[in-house]
């Protein structure tokens, strides 16, 4: 039984399929070559805890840099990755390699798992962009560590200043605080909608948004998002499914995947995601007489955490949270193999989640995997145990 979706004298959704051309397009959008066009400079970047806004401030166009949209030979990335680094980094690293991120004048990372630290590594060496930083990134959040992580942020943004030949000053700094903050503001009112008995848009639908928020101008995704809100406010489309379920785990920007669990009749309603909740759910507070990069700094490692944190319990304790909000059924676990940090996880986290009695589905995928028919087989028994409960 799929998804049930209604439209009665619906409005259509313009915005929501410009969003899909933008990602059909990646990773040479319009808006991307249009930027370069101007002579603008684009930087790609790995992991939600790398700060935009420092780039953003500079006049740089932050993309993010992801692998292909579907499961591939990764004959060139296995070459250079040995195979036990996740299929991720592994389909970034092929794409670099192959120039089809050749547009890019820099690459930035967060130094958070031997993937990325490695993916990093080899594309320094390999494909040589000409700007290459990565950060130290702190898995506490102690007062050392937020020192530490401030002195990070600061000379990435003097590192980017001497590569540029110019300063980032404070206003402009604080002009892209309210530019990200802004689109955080509206992605939230975008999950808002999700909490209803029958959601005006499917999960496979708000990851199209998502993606597309990588992609492009962050005042144009604004733009964008807004009118798509102001679209579903208007429409009668509604989204109905067997049970109310929460997507956990490692990257993953591929909507086929969320589509494949609609389809079987799950309502995807949350998650928790670092190409998702964990990217946009904190604001930047700049704290009176506070620098906006040190409270750059404090959002970024104060956010909701990543599987690397400890100690876990507030990543878990947000995870319950969510669950509670969304009215949440059920929990896909979605780990990459050899994603080491959410495959520790796991165990610890399906206990917090029994005491609240949130069933777990763990499924083992690659990146890019669209559903397989297994993983749909494992879904329509995970679904069927779920009503079988409510009973």
């Amino acid at each position: 039984m799929a998804i049930e979706v209604t439209q009665s004298n619906a409005v259509m959704l313009p915005t929501l399929e410009r969003f899909r051309q933008i990602n059909d397009a990646f990773p040479k959008t319009g808006e991307i070559l249009e930027h370069k066009s101007k002579g603008g400079k684009v930087f790609g970047w790995l992991c939600t805890y790398v700060p935009e806004e420092i780039l953003h401030a500079a006049g740089i166009l932050p993309v993010r840099v992801t692998g292909y949209s579907q499961e591939m030979e990764l004959e060139d990335g296995n070459a250079y990755l040995y195979i036990n680094n996740c299929s991720f980094s592994r389909s970034c690293l092929q794409m670099g390699l192959r120039g089809e991120y050749e547009f890019l004048d820099g690459m930035v990372a967060g130094s958070t798992c031997d993937g990325a630290r490695r993916l990093f590594d080899l594309w320094q060496y390999y494909i040589k962009t000409p700007f290459h930083h990565i950060l130290t990134v702190p898995r506490k959040y102690t007062g050392k560590a937020h020192d530490l992580y401030y002195q990070q942020v600061t000379q990435f943004k003097e590192h980017l200043e001497e590569f540029l030949g110019r300063k980032i000053p404070d206003e402009q700094l604080i002009n892209s605080i309210e530019v990200f903050n802004r689109s955080r503001a509206l992605l939230k009112q975008l999950y808002e909608l999700r909490k209803a008995d029958a959601p005006p848009i499917s999960g496979a639908e708000t990851m199209e948004v998502l993606n597309a928020s990588f992609r492009m101008p962050k005042e144009t995704f604004n733009r964008w998002l807004k009118d798509l809100l102001e679209e579903l406010s208007k429409s009668s489309i509604t989204h109905k499914g067997r049970a109310r379920l929460m997507v956990v785990g490692s990257v993953m920007n591929n909507p086929e995947f969320i589509n494949s669990i609609e389809a079987q009749g799950g309502l995807v309603v949350t998650d928790e995601l670092c190409t998702s909740t964990r990217y946009w759910s904190d604001p930047v507070v700049v704290e009176k007489g506070e620098s906006p990069v040190k409270a750059i700094s404090k959002r970024y490692l104060n956010n909701f955490p990543c599987a690397r944190m400890v100690p876990s319990d507030e990543r878990f304790n947000r995870i319950l949270n969510l669950v509670k909000e969304f009215r949440v059924d059920g929990v896909i676990s979605q780990i990459i193999r050899y994603c080491v940090p959410y495959a520790h996880d796991l165990p610890l986290l399906r206990d917090r989640l029994k005491e609240v009695g949130v069933p777990v589905l763990a499924l083992d995928v690659e990146y890019g995997t669209s559903g397989s028919g297994q993983i749909q087989t494992r879904v329509q028994a995970f679904l069927e145990m779920i009503e079988a409960r409510k009973r």
